[in-house]
């Protein structure tokens, strides 16, 4: 794995969190994702198998992209916060951008 490239994907991830694009958590991402405010989804490579099946089956059933990248510290940290198992990031641009980095890696 590119050491580099997810230096850029964890940057991105605090640049969209600073812009106020970014919900964390299970509840807040799951109640976003209903709404239809998320346009990608990131679940931590250590989550659990249920939490990974609850949003790779709400994700897919609306239609938006789900992602396993990253560890629960390693989303936390890059968000400034404590560890997260999953994300929803609210702003297209950001999503695509961040789909295309950790699709290079």
């Amino acid at each position: 794995m590119n050491n580099t490239s997810k230096k850029k994907v964890m940057s991105l991830l605090g640049l969209a969190t600073r812009a106020r694009k970014v919900v964390s958590g299970d509840d807040t991402t799951l109640q976003d994702l209903k709404k239809g405010k998320v346009f990608l989804v990131i679940v931590a490579t250590d989550a659990s198998d249920n939490t990974k099946k609850l949003f790779r089956d709400k994700s897919s059933f609306r239609n938006i992209k789900m992602i396993e990248y990253g560890t629960k510290e390693e989303i936390g940290n890059a968000i400034g916060k404590s560890f997260r198992a999953v994300i929803g990031v609210e702003d297209k641009g950001f999503a695509n951008r961040l789909e295309e980095l950790i699709e290079e890696i």
